[in-house]
């Protein structure tokens, strides 16, 4: 959930627990590759369930605050690329090919977005002064080289990461355009795909 006065951005609380658990996911080497989703399809999943949330929301008293904002997930998904391109057979080649990836996407969703103008007098301060913000925000730029200076692994891991909160950036405004319904979902627009529907889980067989 995202409030007013910290949407725009991941707070320093948030971010220490993106860090941990990305911190867990290297440290279980034991997990084997098949139990984490590849980055689209766990992209997949994280926008089906905000558009689930999204629906339900429209429901609620609250339908007029955008309180649905949250891009936790899309981190995650960050870090579960991260992470099986560290335990791949060229970690630093997929690390960099994994940038480009999410940078890609992040170009693809920014294009989808409406200019803060039009939105003018939508919904109040969450069209008015909410969205010019995380728009100004997804388009952005670097104030220079944020990982220069380290280890070729590192700088590799770190462009990634990177990558990964600038794309984060640009799906929080596309929530927010979203919720101000100024833009279309994400399988419309050709960014994402439908999820499958999940089967339920075999009952273990009982044995006396």
């Amino acid at each position: 959930m995202v409030d007013f006065a910290g949407s725009a951005a991941l707070s320093g609380g948030a971010e220490l627990m993106n860090r941990f658990s990305f911190l867990i996911l290297l440290a279980h080497p034991a997990l084997a590759d098949t139990d984490l989703p590849d980055f689209a399809t766990c992209i997949d999943r994280e926008i089906a369930r905000y558009e689930r949330e999204l629906t339900h929301h429209r429901t609620t008293p609250d339908a007029q605050k955008f309180e649905v904002g949250d891009v936790r997930g899309v981190d995650y998904c960050g870090s579960v690329g991260i992470t099986l391109c560290d335990r791949s057979a060229n970690p630093v080649g997929c690390q960099h090919a994994f940038r480009g990836r999410q940078d890609r996407l992040n170009d693809t969703i920014r294009a989808t977005l409406p200019t803060p103008d039009s939105l003018t007098g939508v919904n109040g301060q969450w069209s008015d002064t909410l969205y010019p913000l995380t728009h100004a925000l997804a388009f952005g730029s670097s104030a220079g080289a944020d990982c220069a200076g380290d280890t070729e692994v590192m700088e590799a891991w770190c462009a990634a990461r990177e990558a990964n909160r600038r794309l984060s950036t640009s799906i929080l405004a596309w929530q927010l355009a979203r919720f101000l319904d100024a833009t279309p979902d994400a399988i419309t627009a050709g960014w994402a795909r439908p999820v499958p529907p999940t089967r339920p889980r075999a009952r273990p067989v009982q044995t006396r």
